[in-house]
């Protein structure tokens, strides 16, 4: 299977500061597009047009959490297959294994280094990219 390039990445997340460092760093240190949404609904409403690569999702976010999202957002056809990587500060083992069973390709604690995290996803896709060979 060839690896598809990590081009378009959908960021799902409550919080305007971190919506407003991750999407510069991952636009300017990585080069990726990267389309934000503020809440599940609108996550939900513009992913299949968007077409995103990869998901980026907050856990803990009012109203639908991140990870009632993620059930949403697999049974959308554009979506259904789409790479997740989770984002939040609980990663307690029990919080991590729940993750794991939702299919997710990995959890990135917050809070984070920005500048940091376009290493970490890119590190991420590459593990992805070679089991999905």
């Amino acid at each position: 299977m060839v690896r598809k390039p990590l081009k378009r990445i959908l960021l799902v997340d409550d919080d305007a500061d971190i919506q407003t460092v991750t999407s510069m760093a991952l636009g300017s240190f990585g080069g990726y597009t990267v389309h934000v949404c503020g809440s599940a609904r609108e996550a939900i409403d513009s992913a299949a047009s968007f077409g995103p690569d990869l998901i980026l999702l907050d856990v803990m976010m009012p109203g639908m959490d991140g990870l009632d999202t993620l059930k949403a957002l697999r049974q959308i056809p554009a979506t259904a297959t789409t790479p997740v990587i989770l984002l939040t500060a609980r990663v307690q083992p029990a919080d991590v294994a729940i993750y794991n069973e939702l299919d997710s390709l990995a959890v990135i604690r917050k809070p984070f280094e920005p500048t940091a995290l376009v290493e970490t996803i890119h590190e991420i896709w590459t593990r992805y990219g070679d089991q999905a060979d």
